[in-house]
């Protein structure tokens, strides 16, 4: 293929710790950029006001929860393109690779337009109130962001079919351009052309004035960041897709590629929809804890906020490793590489434990600075004082947390994502609500029980998932080889071999 520039990193031959940290360092700074994309809608935003901040936290709330969902379609493009590409069967990766387009893309169209119709009552279960300022803005927001939900899926099923390729540099170079171009698109969408400080700041506020004069353009405010982002995102969608249409990452895909077939689609459903509810379980978490912790004080609810933010910042490079373990175990599984499987885990948890263990010492001895760079306004010492106890007693077990998130990415990659789905659930939703609730209300230990119900937990999921993955039972690979390929191809209608968790 002429133009072709694979990026992939090589993971199934010689040592695994250097291809291990390429193939995951990019993903960490691709989730990083999307922290960016969000800091960026929220200061241009902030430039309209507390009430245009709060209609923006209504509308995350849902929008993300569905952006989470879809994420699941693409792990499971990221696990069978991996698996196959280990296993040799490079004509099935571009037809996997299609088929997940069309999945992802037909969800996508779905929640697009059922988002659009219940977004009014979608608001007002996460607490928006009809009739208010906050309100209209959520709306008008929430509903642009389904109109453009193709566009964001697009992106991130791309992301994830290059992650199982080997190639994670592409998807973090079209993410960066995206950042670019929402930081450069967010001041005129949302402000136009008046009391827009971006030509302040580069000395053109006369060619602010003569637009304005001209246009008398003032922005759609918060309507405008959920433009921003769809058009940025849609850029890097139309170009991640012309990418593989053309064959310069590696992947070429034909017309054909894009035909759905039962046996395919259903293998991509199996897989991705426990996914996705995996995902879905962490948001679920924070708001059953939030749920108990507004049971003790308003305090402690603004540091939970605050702490489970920088919880959220410090578990990025682990979150970043399991998606570089998910690579790697379907790689090698897919090439009948148990034992290489097995030990591209053991250095993704020996690296987890020796970076997190520096995280978790200093969230311990600067809990109280770390916390106040948060902190605003009145009662900001009683919220520092309580969001510091959060951050000493579950940053102790952050080392856990990032081994838990690392084998779940070995399950994962290994294509038992209802395993990992149990874990998940047990772990986050009955174990942590559980504890927490019993040494907050029955044993009378307040917001202090609800800390030490999540660290304890984080503990526990960890030695659950450990115990699981020394058994080895999870080590199967989902493909089939090239003669079994080759018979799925002749008969679309075979049935994929069965998953055992």
């Amino acid at each position: 293929m002429s133009g072709t520039r694979d990026r992939s990193v090589n993971v199934t031959d010689g040592a695994l710790l250097k291809p291990l940290i390429v193939l995951s360092l990019p993903i960490v700074l691709t989730n990083l950029l999307q922290v960016g994309y969000n800091l960026a809608d929220t200061f241009w935003v902030g430039r309209l006001g507390q009430p245009a901040v709060s209609a923006l936290s209504f509308s995350w709330a849902i929008v993300f929860l569905i952006i989470s969902l879809s994420l699941g379609f693409s792990i499971a493009g990221t696990v069978l393109v991996a698996q196959n590409k280990g296993a040799g069967n490079t004509a099935r990766v571009s037809h996997v690779a299609g088929q997940t387009i069309t999945l992802v893309v037909a969800v996508s169209i779905l929640f697009s337009v059922l988002g659009y119709l219940l977004a009014p009552t979608l608001l007002q279960l996460v607490g928006a109130v009809p009739g208010t300022t906050e309100y209209g803005m959520a709306l008008d927001y929430t509903q642009t962001m389904f109109l453009g939900i193709p566009f964001v899926f697009s992106f991130f099923v791309f992301q994830s079919l290059l992650q199982g390729w080997g190639d994670t540099r592409t998807p973090l170079y079209l993410m960066g351009l995206g950042v670019g171009l929402n930081v450069i698109a967010d001041p005129f969408f949302i402000l136009g052309f008046q009391d827009n400080v971006m030509f302040a700041w580069v000395g053109l506020e006369p060619l602010e004035a003569a637009l304005f004069e001209l246009t008398g353009f003032t922005g759609f405010g918060v309507q405008g960041a959920a433009i921003a982002t769809i058009l940025t995102r849609g850029i890097g969608a139309v170009i991640g897709i012309w990418l593989l249409l053309s064959g310069r990452v590696g992947i070429e895909l034909a017309r054909a590629d894009f035909l759905p077939e039962r046996a395919t689609i259903k293998k991509l459903v199996r897989i991705g929809a426990p996914a996705s509810l995996e995902v879905s379980t962490k948001a679920l978490s924070v708001t059953i804890l939030t749920a108990l912790v507004a049971i003790t004080s308003v305090e402690a609810v603004a540091a939970y906020g605050i702490g489970t933010r920088v919880t959220s910042m410090v578990v990025l490079p682990a979150l970043g490793l399991a998606r570089g373990v998910e690579t790697v175990v379907g790689q090698n599984l897919g090439a009948s590489q148990r034992d290489r499987a097995v030990a591209g885990v053991r250095a993704a948890i020996g690296i987890v434990v020796a970076a997190f263990a520096v995280f978790s010492v200093v969230a311990y001895f600067f809990a109280g600075p770390i916390i106040d760079i948060f902190v605003t306004g009145t009662g900001s010492a009683a919220v520092v004082a309580v969001g510091t106890e959060y951050l000493r007693t579950v940053g102790v077990t952050y080392v856990f947390l990032g081994v838990f998130y690392v084998i779940q990415g070995g399950f994962r990659g290994s294509g038992r994502t209802r395993l990992a789905l149990l874990f998940a659930f047990v772990g986050y939703i009955i174990l942590r609500s559980l504890l927490a609730y019993v040494l907050a209300v029955p044993m009378g230990w307040g917001a202090t029980g609800i800390w030490y119900g999540e660290g304890v937990s984080n503990v526990l999921m960890a030695a659950a998932v450990g115990v699981y993955f020394l058994r080895g039972t999870w080590t199967d690979r989902i493909v089939d080889d090239d003669s079994a390929a080759d018979a799925t191809d002749e008969s679309p209608t075979a049935t994929p071999p069965e998953m055992t968790d």
